[in-house]
């Protein structure tokens, strides 16, 4: 066990002081899966896993685990599903440190005070603290996000900051390309900071904002905003409107610079279909109409028949 700080006067267990070597990871999401195995490849030891319980899927009854407590089995890991269980081995075989990614749920105090906890957050903290900083700091416009390593303690991603990478958000770049960024960043963050000894907690410093789960409604294509208002949802992903009477997803398009006429109307060609927005225009280019795969606008025109000035409508 590495030598400890002394106790903060907020009852957090002390960071340890000097290389981490035994850790438990906590998280539940695809989003921590690739944190986990860069923990394992690395050579730290992963004393134990806790995730979610498993759940049931929309259909049937049968139970199925977490991404995370998928992976862990595949690397021999042990997995349960109460934070206390940790208290339990702590006490037996002390971690150095416990990692949390989006695990989805806060941690209790006395967990926190008697094992240091460490968080990976992938926004630029102290804005999007909470479920969908990715989303938000896309949907919001933002120019620039990142991802923080910072000291859990009760509040919502409340703790100060031991380190942090950044990245900027282009009129391209989509959900996705964020995600697998800041987790292939934060993880590389992570493993310097554990082999060679966590840098000083720094307080967070600004207006926090608050990042809400993104629901369905949302992703619902409102025509009479901006084009690039709606560029920024399509990037979000899943993103719908309406079209004959059937829910029409928008996977991919780009924005033109051309003023719009006739807010929703289709404008099209052989080879390709606009959108008239509350401001230019938008182009189609990966769609999925209801029921079916998705496909590219020209198979879509060619199956579907489109005509010019049909409307896509939010309802």
């Amino acid at each position: 066990m590495n030598q400890m700080s002394e106790r903060t006067p907020e009852a957090l267990a002390p960071l340890p002081v000097g290389a981490v070597q035994r850790v438990a990871f906590l998280g539940t999401p695809e989003l921590a899966v690739p944190v986990l195995r860069s923990l394992v490849e690395s050579g730290i030891e992963v004393g134990h896993v806790v995730t979610r319980v498993d759940k049931r899927r929309a259909r049937g009854n049968d139970l199925f685990p977490s991404p995370v407590k998928v992976a862990a089995l595949e690397l021999g890991l042990s997995v349960s599903h109460k934070v206390d269980d940790l208290l339990e081995q702590h006490r037996v075989k002390p971690f150095d440190l416990a990692v949390v990614v989006a695990y989805g749920a806060l941690i209790k105090p006395h967990v926190l005070a008697e094992i240091p906890m460490v968080n990976l957050h992938v926004s630029l903290l102290p804005k999007w603290r909470g479920a969908a900083p990715i989303e938000r700091a896309l949907l919001a416009g933002d120019t620039q996000t990142g991802v923080c390593l910072m000291q859990i303690e009760e509040g919502l991603d409340t703790g100060g900051v031991i380190g942090l990478r950044t990245m900027a958000i282009t009129d391209s770049t989509t959900a996705d390309d964020i995600r697998t960024h800041l987790i292939a960043e934060g993880s590389q963050l992570l493993i310097e900071q554990l082999k060679s000894g966590l840098d000083p907690v720094v307080p967070q410093i600004g207006e926090a904002t608050y990042a809400e789960k993104i629901e369905s409604s949302e992703l619902r294509i409102d025509w009479s905003k901006s084009a690039n208002e709606i560029s920024r949802l399509i990037r979000l992903g899943n993103a719908w409107t309406m079209f004959r009477g059937k829910r029409f997803k928008i996977h991919h398009a780009d924005v033109v610079r051309e003023p719009a006429v006739d807010i929703g109307s289709l404008i099209v060609t052989k080879n390709s279909a606009r959108v008239a927005t509350g401001s230019e225009i938008l182009e189609l280019k990966i769609v999925q109409p209801e029921g079916k795969p998705r496909m590219d606008v020209v198979s879509w025109i060619n199956g579907t028949q489109p005509t010019h000035g049909e409307k896509l409508t939010s309802d």
